[in-house]
This record gives C-alpha cells, sequence and structure tokens, in this order.
C-alpha cells in the first residue's frame, strides 16, 4: 500500500510535537535543577544572526499546522508570537496538536497535485501539493524542531537522539 499524504504529514507532525514538548519539559527541569532563569533558555540562540529558542519552538507549531490546513484546502488558525514560558510554548504545542488532530485522511489524502501558493512579503511560489509537503512543509519543521532541540542540548540539557526522535 503507498504512503498517503496523510500518513506523510499528520502522525509525524503529532509525533514529533510530541517529542518536542518532552524535550520542553527536560527543558524547564533542567532550568530549576541549575538554577537558570528559564527565560535565559528561551532567549538562546546558537549563532547571532539564528532565531532563540522560543521562536524555533513557535514556528515548529506554525510549519505543522499550517501544513495541514494548506493540505486540506483550509485556513489554518493565527496564534500569537507571545510566548514568555516554557510552559506558553508547551500550551502553544498542544493547541496545535489539538488542532491537526481535527484532520481526518480524507481531508489531506488525494492532496498530491493541489496548488498550494506560499506568499512572503512580494515572493509568491506555487507548488503541488506533494512538493510543498516533501521539500517546503516538513524540511522547514523539521528544521526549527532540530534547531530548538539543538539549542537546549548545547544549553547543557542531558537529551540526545532517542529524545528527539521519540
Amino acid at each position: 500500500m503507498p504512503l498517503s499524504m496523510y500518513q506523510a504529514s499528520v502522525p509525524v507532525f503529532v509525533k514529533t510535537l510530541g517529542n518536542l514538548a518532552a524535550i520542553l519539559d527536560k527543558g524547564a527541569a533542567f532550568a530549576a535543577a541549575k538554577k537558570v532563569d528559564p527565560a535565559v533558555l528561551l532567549g538562546y540562540r546558537l549563532a547571532p544572526d539564528m532565531l532563540n529558542l522560543a521562536r524555533q519552538v513557535q514556528l515548529s507549531a506554525d510549519h505543522a499546522k499550517r501544513a495541514c490546513a494548506r493540505l486540506a484546502g483550509v485556513e489554518a488558525p493565527a496564534y500569537e508570537d507571545n510566548e514568555a514560558s516554557i510552559a506558553e510554548l508547551k500550551a502553544r504545542i498542544d493547541k496545535t496538536l489539538a488542532y491537526i488532530n481535527t484532520f481526518k485522511p480524507a481531508q489531506i489524502d488525494g492532496s498530491e497535485t493541489r496548488e498550494i501558493t506560499l506568499k512572503f512579503g512580494s515572493f509568491s511560489q506555487t507548488l503541488a501539493g506533494q512538493a510543498y509537503l516533501l521539500h517546503n512543509a516538513l524540511p522547514n519543521f523539521f528544521f526549527h524542531t532540530t534547531t530548538a532541540y539543538d539549542i537546549l542540548r548545547h544549553c547543557g540539557l542531558d537529551i540526545g537522539k532517542k529524545d528527539f526522535i521519540g
């Protein structure tokens, strides 16, 4: 049986966001044990021109919810980017999980050829659904999720591949 667009999207986002939430729990425990202000972790970045941990988590959630919505041909909900604590970032992940878990296979399967137009300022790009998922949505999602993991690992969290993959 071929892999469906639903199977290649929703369960992947659900599992990885769940793992990211568990990593954030470890980040909170680390901050408490080391007496580090969690805000320091949230503001940490790997390089001066990179986004910080909080923004990486926000973008991970955004890429997951927008990908599912675009593949289903619906508008994704907008979230304010105002999370200032690990608990608030976890709530954003929970809200995203609740949203993407509403999608049924019938809404996303068959979206391989659906035209999806991405707009960034004056730039726009139109992709077929499968190309969008495989070459834009999933790579961006994993980039931001991995970067969040890398920031926390760099800060000293005792996490590894098993934490990321689950």
